[in-house]
């Protein structure tokens, strides 16, 4: 099951109460205060791994809390710190506040952290309280209540290139055939129900990511076929491969395809479709596609076009280097722009019934 939208509640730890303690030994009368402090509570800290691909694990479990720290002993001896509880999750996860819609993290490089919910701070033993005028106090505090809030997870794929197109355009035929990406293929349309990402690693080492985006049809920009779901994984993206089926199967026309797709991302976000891209001719080994291609180079002279045969893998090695020779020169995303676009997008104002009837309509 693929899952990129979760609520969770995390709670974390409350701090131990200090020690009101007294030193008592045979030979010292009057020892005095030796009351320990507590210890601090455990956070709940969010987590970005590699060997998370999904939030189906939080849709299970969506309650976490960390330990409370302990109480202070006597002999001045420190409550123990609680464990923090630790929620791993997908590169590319963002993290709002529930109550407020705020964007609070984007975890979006491995190993980030995010601390969803901080611990209380340990109490004071009596030992903090002595004064001139009060020797032997009786004072502690006791430990802090550790944060409690709501939150909501929001998967956004993280790779280089998106591939953009029409259901059965071999976007995922396409993958398989430049990465290691084993995405499901079959000669039907909305094969594909959830972005994958492929590993491109060339000669040199040179890597690059390729993520195959689901299918899109006309409305996709206005949640039409689930399009939001769909669109937010191509919001980090540097550069659009926009997969053409220059055969015209089921009598679709590959320019008519162009401009409705570059029509929905200009819908769904200004400015994504100003975003750098290459157009890839696929199915070229067809007879009906040459006229398409003539066409497509007429319209579009100034662009980019690789053709190739994606079920072949006729001509991806030059795909390739034409993604690389890309990605070299692109900039990176800026980081406010991306934020704002990060944050704007959000498909959390649903209803129960209407997730659960969406998760059965789909072939997990």
């Amino acid at each position: 099951m693929f899952v990129d939208r979760a609520k969770i509640h995390v709670e974390a730890g409350h701090g131990g109460s200090g020690s009101a303690s007294f030193r008592r030994e045979k030979f010292v009368p009057k020892g005095g205060p030796d009351g320990g402090d507590g210890g601090n509570g455990g956070s709940v800290i969010i987590r970005a791994v590699t060997g998370e691909q999904s939030l189906v694990a939080l849709r299970f479990q969506p309650i976490w809390k960390a330990k409370p720290g302990g109480n202070g002993r006597g002999q001045k001896m420190h409550g123990a710190n609680g464990a923090d509880c630790i929620i791993d999750v997908p590169i590319g996860t963002l993290v709002f506040d529930a109550e407020s819609g705020e964007l609070l993290y984007d975890l979006n490089e491995e190993n980030a952290t995010f601390v969803a919910a901080k611990g209380g701070k340990g109490g004071w033993g009596n030992t903090h309280f002595v004064s001139s005028v009060n020797r032997a106090p009786r004072k502690f505090q006791p430990g802090l209540e550790g944060e409690i809030r709501d939150l909501e997870l929001e998967l956004k794929t993280v790779a280089d290139v998106g591939l953009v197109g029409y259901p059965n355009a071999g976007k995922s035929t396409l993958l398989r055939a430049i990465s290691a990406a084993k995405p499901k293929t079959a000669p039907y349309p909305f094969t594909t129900l959830h972005p994958h990402v492929g590993i491109v690693e060339m000669d040199d080492y040179y890597r690059f990511s390729v993520a195959d985006i689901p299918g899109l049809i006309e409305g996709a920009s206005e949640n039409v076929g689930l399009g939001h779901a769909f669109l937010r994984h191509i919001e980090r993206c540097r550069l659009f491969c926009f997969v053409l089926d220059m055969a015209g199967v089921d009598g679709r026309d590959p320019l008519a395809d162009l401009a409705s797709l570059r029509d929905e991302l200009f819908k769904y976000e200004p400015g994504l479709e100003k975003r750098a891209y290459i157009l890839v001719a696929n199915k070229c080994d067809l007879p009906e596609s040459r006229d398409n291609v003539d066409r497509l180079k007429k319209a579009e002279p100034n662009a980019i076009i690789v053709e190739t045969c994606a079920e072949l893998a006729e001509n991806t090695g030059e795909l390739i280097k034409t993604l690389r020779k890309q990605l070299e020169v692109l900039p990176p995303l800026d980081d406010e722009d991306l934020r704002q676009i990060l944050a704007k997008r959000r498909i959390f104002k649903i209803d129960k019934t209407q997730e659960d009837d969406n998760d059965e309509d789909m072939d997990w």
